[in-house]
């Protein structure tokens, strides 16, 4: 038998791309799964087709799936990809940029003829050539799409059906170039079609002889071998999006408080997954309502919430908008709401499937009159747990809204997520009215910390009346005096001011007295760390702090921030946090990079930037 080249690597970054119908979601997502469950560390980013619609073959309809596996810490889906799995020219065209020096590009050869290059606008036969690829970069041909038809005869399967496990195909063979274990890819894949038997024996067929192509040919390449990291903390590990760990993060919640879970939502791209994973969860006694508006969702919540219950409601940057007045509601009715923002391009419609963060000051200011809310947002697919379930803590103890800030990027990418255990979380303790308390009406608080104490209604002597007009603050019935308003309105202010009480500081990640001081929020955190981490081993001086508590601010804000010469603020919307910085803390001197593409920042466009600013 050949000797096989297998080459040892800390980590590896593998793209899957082709036509929106090739199922490279699917592939991608099961490729890191399995990476997942042997201990690898992993980061995605699914880049779904700018025209879900679009013709197929065409540039607009190309769907992608990026996965970084390493043995070590991974913190980007990875800036180039060492093998690139292109099922058609239109995938090549749009991805060819992405791969790296010395890479390998896997395509199926029977998606190339002349029709195909023509719909990707290909001008000569040889789309390779025409897009100057680096010699470099080692050109595998296969035939997918004739194997699989090969591999399915006998089925009794259309050719439509057949094609569409060409990508099972495509996962046996990268799952034998990286030497992954087949049992694991076939335990995802019966878990996947187990309601469809045909399809789960077809699928499983397909992705049998893909292995064996592979293994049998060995396709003159060399295969790769990523070892589990020692460093990995005991646990049970599974791979997680940023939409489904908000779920759980809010099931998690609502258990550690003892109340019942209700979402009031709307389906909304790219939101809708947390509804539809929550709505699977009835077991667990959520309950979910899913309604006919933007505005019937959180209204609906805000009546749960009043009613006793963890309510929260879902959407993305333009259902944001229109919940707005009724996110205004909750903050005089002064309840407890979470409101998850699954933020996209924009504005208006936008762009759906793409990732900015462009909701920020929609998030802080978006409302009639003064109205603050709690706003947080989470670096990191698996950190949409842990700050939902902080959320949903401040929400309940504080008795107000908070809005969690994700993103495209975050809730469709995965990462590496060790279970918790619910002891190992945080109490919750919702602000009930005290049992002895006397003279108790819809504004009664806590006078140290300003929150409203909270009577479920039916909590026997504790009736009350609530409702969108401004209460008097010590009788709680109707006001419209003056003075009474400027006090409703500095208390609730000071009640969320509050929260910064129970918020981490700042960590300054790396020297202190670096030249350069790096900042970002949000999901820009892996890039930026990864740019700090790599610049800072070729001796450059850069430090980086990074928010996830947006509203309040961290308390050492100020302190941090105006430690270092040079602060540069990085997001993906035109200065919406630079600005908000300036407005906190006056006479803050700060530097801005921002990127308004639809797409993540990538390490290497910001170590130029950060070159350019250290000159």
């Amino acid at each position: 038998m050949e000797n096989i080249n297998v080459e040892e690597m800390d980590n590896v970054v593998v793209l899957f791309a082709g036509d929106s119908g090739d199922g490279m979601q699917l592939t991608g997502t099961l490729f890191s799964n399995i990476s997942a469950e042997i201990g690898n560390e992993i980061s995605t980013f699914p880049d779904y087709p700018a025209e879900i619609r679009a013709p197929q073959g065409t540039l607009g309809g190309v769907s992608g799936f990026q996965v970084h596996i390493g043995s070590g810490k991974i913190y980007t889906p990875g800036d180039e990809a060492d093998v690139f799995v292109a099922m058609n020219p239109a995938a090549l065209k749009i991805n060819i940029r992405k791969v790296k020096k010395g890479g390998t590009i896997i395509y199926d050869e029977n998606s190339f003829q002349k029709n195909d290059l023509t719909k990707a606008g290909f001008a000569t036969d040889n789309p390779f050539t025409e897009l100057g690829v680096s010699e470099t970069i080692t050109l595998v041909p296969t035939p997918l799409t004739n194997l699989t038809q090969t591999s399915l005869e006998g089925f009794g399967l259309d050719n439509k059906d057949i094609l569409r496990s060409k990508n099972m195909f495509a996962l046996g063979l990268i799952c034998w170039l990286f030497n992954r274990p087949m049992d694991k890819a076939e335990h995802f894949i019966h878990n996947k079609f187990r309601k469809k038997p045909a399809v789960l024996e077809a699928n499983l067929k397909v992705l049998n002889d893909g292995f064996n192509y592979g293994n049998n040919l060995h396709l003159a390449i060399s295969t790769y071998s990523i070892v589990r990291s020692d460093s990995t903390l005991p646990g049970k590990y599974t791979s997680i999006s940023g939409n489904t760990a908000t779920a759980y993060g809010l099931i998690a919640a609502a258990e550690k408080a003892g109340l019942q879970l209700f979402l009031g939502s709307y389906p909304i791209t790219p939101a809708s997954d947390i509804m539809q994973e929550l709505a699977l969860r009835r077991d667990l006694g959520v309950k979910v309502m899913q309604c006919e508006d933007e505005i019937a969702g959180i209204t609906t919540a805000i009546g749960a919430s009043f009613a006793g219950c963890l309510a929260a409601t879902n959407t993305s940057g333009p259902g944001l908008a229109l919940k707005s007045e009724a996110i205004g509601l909750a903050v005089m009715a002064e309840l407890p709401l979470v409101v998850i923002d699954v933020m996209r391009g924009g504005p208006s419609t936008g762009m759906p499937t793409k990732t900015e963060q462009t909701d920020l000051l929609q998030a802080l200011h978006g409302r009639n009159g003064e109205s603050p809310v709690v706003v947080i947002a989470p670096g990191t697919p698996d950190d949409c747990f842990h700050y939902t379930f902080m959320a949903s803590k401040i929400a309940l103890e504080y008795m107000t809204p908070v809005i969690v800030l994700t993103d495209a990027f975050l809730g469709n990418g995965t990462s590496l997520w060790r279970l918790p255990k619910l002891a190992e979380l945080p109490e919750i303790k919702p602000n009930y009215v005290p049992a002895d308390l006397t003279g108790y009406n819809a504004t009664t608080r806590n006078e140290d910390t300003k929150v409203r104490y909270w009577a479920v209604p039916g909590t026997e002597g504790f009736a009350y009346r609530n409702g969108g007009l401004e209460k008097d603050y010590y009788k709680g019935g109707i006001s419209s005096d003056p003075e009474n308003h400027q006090k409703m309105v500095e208390t609730r202010a000071a009640k969320v001011k509050g929260v910064e009480n129970m918020i981490p500081d700042l960590e300054i990640f790396g020297n202190e007295n670096a030249d350069l001081l790096i900042v970002g929020w949000g999901s820009t955190r892996g890039h930026l760390m990864s740019a700090v981490v790599s610049m800072n081993k070729k001796g450059k001086n850069v430090a980086m702090v990074h928010f996830n508590y947006i509203n309040p601010l961290p308390r050492n804000t100020e302190e941090v921030l105006k430690k270092f010469k040079k602060v540069v603020v990085c997001e993906l919307n035109s200065g919406q946090f630079a600005g908000y910085l300036r407005a906190e803390i006056p006479g803050l001197n700060i530097l801005q990079y921002n990127k308004v593409q639809g797409q993540p920042f990538t390490v290497t466009e910001l170590e130029k930037q950060f070159e350019i600013i250290l000159k």
